[in-house]
């Protein structure tokens, strides 16, 4: 006969004592959902030097075409001043905005409705009111756009995205600096016989630049991460690649104070998922010093990193891993070194995804993306403003009072036959463990076993599988633990 030992806790529990313990909880800020009765999507970001927030995306509840450019202005609460649209009577998207040195705004995207191809790379500045100023299209007779802009040290504007239209392949990464009315001064593709894309451009100290992107034509695996160091008017320095067998792609570069570049992305090679968050750290000539990897065993993804204030870095994304929606926006913050401190999901039922993050003025961080889970229509733009723990509230609502402390409530019903709901509350964001005992011990199921928000989560404990009699829920959450006794009655 097999022998069990008792733990302690399980002990303790059966003599029906509870344990708790936990710490203080950070503040918490707000949410929002912005939108119309039909698709609405944030893709990008920024703090604005009032305080407030600059997102840009695409809309087709509101606009001229089936999708129009979104540029939305928020005060500093995240309340709506006023909404922007651009575009023609067909499809038309904002990828990335930036505020500029007028206060004004420059926007890059792709336009379906203008232009000299199919798709075009669409550049739109406005005023500090958000007014077009000017508009500008770039590309061929196919297909070209544009995914990231930012207003370089001239004045002027460096834009990176892919072109159809030009280079070597069936995609090329796509390279245009323009000057400050947006008329271009050089372009540039980069790329070999298969397809390519330019994700994210950042203007380096040297005065040159920095693309993060994707290749098909070099590297070890279907795509690799693809990275282009170029000196000021684009001329190639250096490339690198990064990944392994299956699929990686890199969407957000930044250069970091030691003169190399952090890159988030996705990766199919080098983790424990389908897809996971990559962290790839290089040095200033692009070689790889370290990796990492962050999710569970479903898809997880990073779209946006920042470099944060306590030399760490900040990542947004999705997560198909962990919580209760089949999408949650995933929010990870690292050290120095890319090991994580903390990481939450927010998110509904449906699926929700971040797609870009900044570090804000008191230390927090700004979240933009889209949600399915809340809002008016089928997707609204989602936007999380978390305290420097990552703690929001719940979305388009006010601000709620979150628990007082960690709990794990009786479950409902109890006893029960054959499920039972256990409730959980959690006043901090948290690496939540919810498992179900027998008395002798054993494991008999994990209900809960990744990132929780603060905020209360219910669960569902079916026992239909298992004879009659007690068992005993667990939860642990950071240094809280507490147990519950369960009568399953058949």
């Amino acid at each position: 006969m097999k022998q069990f030992l008792i733990p302690g806790w399980l002990a303790l529990a059966l003599l029906g004592m509870a344990l708790g313990a936990g710490a203080q909880p950070p503040d918490t800020l707000w949410t929002r959902a912005i939108g119309g009765n039909s698709n609405d999507i944030g893709y990008s970001v920024q703090q604005t030097m009032d305080g407030g927030f600059i997102i840009t995306g695409q809309t087709s509840s509101y606009g001229a075409g089936f999708d129009d450019i979104y540029l939305v202005k928020t005060d500093a609460n995240g309340d709506s001043l006023w909404t922007r649209y651009f575009g023609g009577y067909h499809d038309d998207e904002g990828y990335s905005v930036q505020q500029t040195s007028d206060e004004g705004y420059v926007i890059a995207g792709i336009t379906r409705s203008f232009g000299a191809g199919f798709e075009d790379i669409y550049l739109v500045k406005t005023n500090a009111a958000g007014n077009l100023v000017w508009q500008r299209t770039f590309g061929g007779p196919w297909s070209d756009g544009g995914y990231s802009v930012q207003e370089t040290s001239d004045g002027g504007y460096i834009i990176t995205g892919s072109t159809c239209s030009f280079g070597a392949g069936s995609y090329d990464v796509y390279v245009i600096k323009t000057d400050s009315m947006g008329e271009v001064a050089w372009t540039r593709t980069y790329g070999g016989s298969g397809s390519e894309l330019g994700l994210n451009v950042q203007q380096t100290t040297d005065s040159g630049y920095i693309i993060a992107g994707f290749t098909e034509s070099f590297g070890a695996g279907a795509y690799d991460v693809y990275l282009i160091k170029t000196d000021s008017l684009g001329d190639t320095v250096w490339t690198r690649t990064c990944g392994g067998g299956g699929d990686d792609v890199g969407r957000s570069v930044q250069q970091t104070p030691d003169g190399g570049y952090i890159v988030t992305g996705r990766t199919a090679a080098n983790g424990v998922g389908c897809y996971d968050v990559y962290l790839i750290k290089t040095g200033a000539l692009g070689d790889t010093i370290w990796t990492r990897t962050c999710g569970g065993s479903d898809w997880d993804e990073g779209y946006s990193i920042r470099l944060t204030s306590d030399s760490g870095f900040v990542i947004a994304g999705y997560s198909h891993s962990f919580d209760e929606g089949n999408r949650n926006v995933y929010l990870i913050k690292t050290d120095v070194v890319g090991n994580p401190i903390w990481q939450c999901t927010f998110g509904g039922s449906n699926w929700d995804e971040g797609r870009s993050v900044q570090q804000t003025s008191d230390e927090g961080y700004i979240v933009a993306g889209y949600t399915n889970s809340y809002g008016a229509g089928n997707s609204d733009v989602y936007i999380i403003k978390t305290d420097a723990e990552g703690t929001p509230v719940v979305p388009g609502e006010e601000p709620v009072s979150l628990p007082l402390d960690f709990a794990l409530r009786e479950p409902h019903p109890n006893p029960f036959n054959p499920s039972t709901v256990a409730r959980f509350e959690m006043r901090a964001a948290s690496h939540v463990s919810l498992q179900v005992y027998d008395t002798a011990g054993r494991m008999v199921k994990e209900l809960v076993n990744g990132w929780k928000a603060a905020g209360v989560h219910t669960v569902t404990f079916d026992g239909s599988n298992l004879p009659s009699g007690i068992y005993l829920a667990r939860l642990e959450a950071g240094n809280f633990t507490q147990t519950q006794k369960l009568v399953l009655l058949k």
